[in-house]
């Protein structure tokens, strides 16, 4: 018998509309007695909150609130929910227009712009809104959640594109005449001890890696500061991991490791390297220091030395950065950086499908800031500047 009922009601219920449904189903569930609601809502997914209402809707007998079942299909209050007139939305769109501030005294002002910051900030100038309205009407002008993004490079120098085909050419050259061409720079320094790693590795759940609630330098083995030398045509990398200061000694006695450990075995013929590095830092194309350190590694090799520096603010179009450094933070991600032997098992464990190899090493010498170069030095730099932007190409010539 029962089986029957819910099998009538399986067939009838496609051509009824939902406040149809309620009634039906509150009625047949009546029938059945006990039991039937539970009954119904497991064969015929309908919620109990579906069939208490029809029944209570069946129960009514007042007949000035009996609904009109042949004209309406929901109850009152039911189906989508009212939509903000323009008045309303002017307000909002004041709030979250980015070029658009409001007054120096909307609480917006030094808040997160949430749709419950909003709704509230409606409320106090006296408009009630509720925050899925707002968020309803934001989704409905082309808004939506967003992150920053890093896309403002600064004021671009006017021989921006120039200095980049320059570079290409340059790159273009080296390679086929069979001469090396190297990518340098310096990674971002990391604390080494138990602290956190951004990004996600696999666990068993609930299991996560604990690391210190906070990034304290006093709590911290060191630091490490890794400055890596990318070789474009070969595809290899090397990465001297430095524990004292970001200096342009540091930077060339990096190329002078990479030379002598790596470079010339791979080189073993070569007259001259070409190197591509950024404007800034430690091998800035102001750097005094970098220029005399490089003419003593020039001094050392016999080798011929082109220096080319991408333009202000363009570092990341450096080879290194998303040939060489992408790979290793993708590599050690979620992983915390307990101590040197760490860093240096997850740089040199860097390895992508396309065959690139990472070899790396600890330099524990010490490097000062501050170092000063005399005139006399200065006179030492056998430096040729290039007719175009001779600041960001030169080259220094071997004694």
């Amino acid at each position: 018998m029962e089986t029957e009922v819910i099998e009538k009601m399986r067939t009838f219920i496609p051509y009824l509309n939902e406040e149809q449904t309620r009634l039906y189903v509150a009625s047949e569930a009546k029938a059945l007695g006990r039991g039937g609601k539970g009954m119904i809502e497991k064969e015929l997914g309908i919620s109990h909150n579906t069939i208490n209402r029809g029944m209570a809707e069946l129960g009514i007998t007042d007949p000035s609130i009996v609904r009109d079942t042949k004209s309406r299909q929901r109850k009152e209050g039911g189906g989508r929910k009212r939509k903000i007139d323009r008045t309303v939305w002017e307000k909002i769109e004041a709030f979250i227009n980015p070029h658009t501030r409001g007054e120096p005294e909307s609480p917006l002002q030094w808040v997160s712009k949430s749709l419950r910051h909003i709704e509230s900030a409606l409320k106090t100038s006296g408009t009630r809104v509720s925050h899925r309205i707002i968020g309803d009407a934001l989704k409905e002008h082309g808004f939506s959640l967003q992150s920053n993004s890093k896309r403002f490079e600064g004021n671009s120098h006017e021989d921006r594109d120039a200095q980049f085909e320059f570079i290409q050419k340059k790159v273009d050259k080296y390679i086929s005449e069979g001469q090396p061409v190297i990518s340098v720079d310096a990674k971002k320094r990391e604390l080494v001890g138990n602290f956190a790693n951004k990004g996600v590795e696999w666990h068993p759940q609930g299991m996560a890696e604990s690391v210190n609630a906070y990034d304290f330098r006093t709590e911290a083995e060191g630091v490490a500061i890794p400055y890596g030398v990318y070789d474009i045509k070969e595809n290899i990398g090397w990465v001297n991991v430095g524990i004292t200061k970001d200096t342009a000694s540091f930077a060339v006695q990096s190329i002078r490791n990479w030379w002598y450990k790596m470079g010339i075995y791979y080189h073993n013929s070569a007259d001259s390297l070409l190197i591509t590095a950024d404007g800034g830092g430690s091998n800035s194309s102001r750097g005094k220091l970098w220029k005399y350190e490089l003419q003593k590694f020039a001094d050392e090799t016999g080798l011929t030395l082109d220096i080319v520096h991408f333009p202000p603010g363009t570092s990341k179009w450096n080879k290194i950065e998303h040939r060489l450094f992408s790979y290793i933070s993708k590599n050690w991600r979620g992983r915390p950086l307990v101590s040197y032997q760490v860093i240096v098992s997850l740089i040199a464990g860097t390895k992508t499908r396309k065959g690139l190899k990472v070899t790396c090493e600890i330099d524990e010498n010490e490097y000062e800031t501050g170092v000063e170069i005399s005139e006399e030095q200065l006179a030492t730099i056998n430096i040729c500047p290039n007719k175009f932007h001779g600041e960001w190409n030169y080259s220094i010539l071997p004694e």
